[in-house]
């Protein structure tokens, strides 16, 4: 069978070798293909056929379109230009433009050529030529450019105008560092009034490449105003830069601004998403000193988002997501009625159900959230591992608002014995019981009772951290133990050893008796046969630390517990619109970089992130880190990059207490957003706060100020209702001046609230 394949493979390879020799057909790629197409081009008889000349020439763009060299053919095709066929011109022009940097010297004639029809009669003619003329890519091209370009530009028809402007940028673009011609530049200046809208943004474009090193095109009150009244005669992507172009220009008073957004209101509502986006933008901008504008402009947009979120388009779907969390970082109960939209279509790649589960995160409340979890459960046992743990861990960032409820789904999940999801169930527990406290009874339980092994490396360490941390509310937390130091040799992970060892030693501290004899075997093996150094050093520090007594090395292992009355703020924080304005309608909110559902496996809470430091770091805008330190220089407060919850912990039992006080205050009667907000207005966040009327009640606030970050708590202990508030603060770096203005505007914003109590 395989040698009657082969013959009749020969034979027909032998049967078409004939038909090409007998047709004097080339083979593709020859020089017999140029030769042949040299002579047709070169044939008076084929040069008296029009057509069949055209077709010879479309030949000729195919092969060269195809890597096929057919630059000995430039002379025959310079002449074919000559005709008033515009297709075939195109097709010239555009060979022209491919080897005119190969063969300078005959470029010039093609050079002539085009200059010539740059005063064809025909508008469509000199618009081609002077276009292809500016794609030349060869030394010296200026000087033959420069004088069709200004004639362009004062040309009648404004398809020749379009095609001058454009070619201004390109001839700047070939000499980029002489001198710039300041009458090109009046010129462009002028056409900004042209008839023709396309003319207008192009010119806007040019001017914009030519004046780069100096700032760019300069948007003027004229301008500006011209500009907007254009506006209704642009197509969709002219508005969108010409508002980009707008934001350069500042009103000098109110009642400018006010013309000025009553001229961009109707675009807020603009068919085109990317209109839209742009409008709202440079009304953020505009508005920044307006607040109510700057919220009923995002009021009014919300209708666009959302249709810029169900679009057909994978890629303006997406995009219209990462503008939604930026607008939410500011409203964040805006598109709370619509949290439907945001469910998570089967067909939807993973990349947006990502930023949906996100979105739905943020979006949950108290009439919602059993839907939303609901809809979320679904997802834990979808095909795509990732996008369960996604899920899952969407699931546990709810559960530190609603706690009982999200615990029974993850305990549900538990019961499907699928390693991925036990994972993540795991990784979500320990996160879950280091930002609420309160819910490490439950989960303890739930581990207890339904927790097989993983064999998920990440997820074993979730596990031990849990043990070793929580290991006297878990019976059988020993034994669990035991099991992994018994498989310690088929261990691979160093991490899931060095966790292990301080699982250990800290279940040793809380219940020696069960833990001794598998702690011993733990250190002796890890000291004297395993090979990473790592988990060697750890056990020797572990071991010598014993060898000091067991108080020592509970006063090194055993860190302070979290305060179990203490909870994370209900709620979400409003920032305001100048924190993500500059990157509304770029590719800032396209980043991943902060999808904390993406990722959902969380280093461990005892493991600090690598930008701990910098979450700490008190950046300002408005103060220079040049600037000479001065105690007595007036206290600026802001609020700066947020703080989270670990940072503020770590730093809080690092420092010292620098200044305690007891306020002439009580602690204000009013509902914890109330509080919130009133703090935020003069620059102070809340960060955390007893629930209810608990007592001790207590609230931890932060700020930053004249380069250095305030951290301040807040207690009441007396439970009568006379008691006051004291105040304990802490800086780095202290600055006893900050801390007493700090103190001075504390005390303002809460005898304001207890007057209006």
């Amino acid at each position: 069978m395989g040698l009657l394949k082969e013959m009749t493979f020969n034979l027909t390879a032998t049967l078409l070798c004939q038909v090409l020799a007998e047709s004097k057909m080339p083979y593709f790629g020859s020089e017999e293909t140029v030769k042949e197409l040299k002579r047709a081009l070169s044939n008076p008889n084929v040069q008296a056929d029009r057509l069949r000349y055209k077709n010879y020439i479309t030949r000729v763009i195919r092969y060269m379109t195809q890597g096929l060299d057919v630059s000995s053919l430039f002379m025959d095709i310079v002449k074919a230009s000559a005709t008033a066929d515009i297709v075939q011109k195109k097709l010239v022009y555009l060979y022209m433009c491919t080897y005119a940097g190969d063969k300078p010297d005959l470029a010039l004639l093609a050079i002539n050529t085009l200059r010539k029809d740059c005063a064809d009669p025909n508008p469509m003619v000199r618009g081609l030529a002077l276009r292809n003329m500016c794609n030349f890519r060869m030394p010296g091209i200026t000087e033959y450019i420069e004088q069709p370009i200004v004639a362009g530009l004062r040309d009648k028809a404004s398809y020749v105008r379009r095609v001058a402007v454009m070619g201004c940028a390109k001839m700047h673009s070939l000499q980029p560092n002489i001198e710039i011609d300041a009458s090109i530049v009046n010129e462009l200046y002028a056409l900004l009034r042209d008839p023709d809208p396309v003319v207008v943004v192009n010119c806007l474009r040019a001017l914009e490449e030519i004046l780069k090193d100096e700032g760019g095109v300069v948007i003027n009150k004229p301008i500006a105003y011209h500009l907007l009244n254009r506006m209704k005669d642009l197509d969709s992507w002219g508005q969108s830069e010409v508002l980009t172009f707008l934001l350069r220009y500042r009103p000098r008073s109110d009642n400018e601004l006010f013309d000025i957004l009553s001229l961009l209101d109707a675009f807020l509502q603009s068919a085109h998403a990317h209109v839209a986006v742009a409008t709202l933008r440079l009304f953020l901008h505009l508005a920044a000193a307006h607040p109510a504008v700057q919220a009923d402009a995002l009021r009014q947009t919300s209708g666009p988002l959302l249709t810029m979120c169900g679009s057909i388009s994978r890629e303006l779907r997406f995009a219209g997501l990462g503008h939604v969390q930026q607008v939410m970082r500011s409203q964040p109960g805006l598109f709370a009625p619509h949290y439907k939209r945001f469910f998570c279509a089967y067909s939807e790649p993973s990349y947006i159900k990502f930023r949906k589960m996100e979105i739905l995160v943020d979006l949950v409340n108290d009439e919602n959230v059993t839907l939303v979890l609901e809809e979320l459960r679904s997802y834990c046992t979808d095909v795509s591992p990732e996008l369960a743990q996604a899920a899952i861990a969407a699931i546990g960032r709810i559960a530190r608002m609603y706690s009982e409820k999200c615990l029974d789904i993850l305990t549900g999940l538990l019961a499907l014995k699928q390693q991925h999801i036990t994972a993540a169930v795991i990784q979500t527990f320990r996160d879950l019981v280091w930002f609420c406290p309160q819910s490490t009874a439950a989960v303890c339980q739930t581990i207890e009772a339904c927790v097989d092994c993983p064999q998920d490396s990440e997820a074993k360490q979730a596990l031990l951290w849990l043990l070793g941390e929580h290991g006297e509310q878990i019976s059988s937390a020993p034994y669990i133990l035991e099991v992994y130091i018994d498989g310690l040799k088929t261990e691979l992970s160093s991490s899931v050893k060095m966790e292990l060892l301080t699982a250990a030693v800290k279940m040793f501290l809380c219940r020696p008796a069960e833990t001794q004899d598998m702690l011993g075997r733990l250190l002796h093996h890890c000291i004297e046969e395993e090979s990473d150094m790592c988990v060697r050093d750890r056990a020797l520090l572990y071991h010598r630390l014993l060898q000091q007594g067991v108080e020592q090395t509970r006063k090194v292992v055993m860190g302070p517990k979290s305060d179990p009355s203490m909870s994370v703020l209900i709620g979400h924080h409003q920032e305001p619109v100048s924190q993500w304005v500059s990157i509304f309608n770029t590719l800032g909110p396209l980043s991943a970089q902060d999808l904390s559902i993406q990722t959902p496996l969380i280093s461990s809470p005892g493991q600090p992130s690598n930008n701990a430091e910098e979450e700490l770091l008190p950046v300002s805008e408005e103060v220079s880190p040049s600037c000479p330190k001065d105690d007595q220089e007036e206290l600026n407060l802001y609020l700066g990059p947020p703080l989270s919850h670990e940072a503020f912990e770590r730093t809080w039992l690092d420092l010292e207490v620098l200044h305690r006080e007891t306020l002439s205050h009580t602690r204000p009667r009013t509902t914890p957003d109330t509080l919130q907000a009133a703090l935020q207005l003069v620059k102070i966040q809340t960060l955390a706060f007893t629930p209810g009327d608990t007592l001790p009640w207590k609230a931890y606030l932060y700020t930053r100020g004249n380069r250095t970050l305030i951290l301040a708590e807040l207690l009441q202990e007396d439970p009568d209702n006379e008691g006051r508030l004291a105040v304990s603060v802490k800086q780095q770096p202290p600055n006893q001046h900050a801390v007493r203005g700090f103190v001075s505007i504390l005390s303002g914003v809460l005898q304001t609230l207890n007057v209006d109590c």
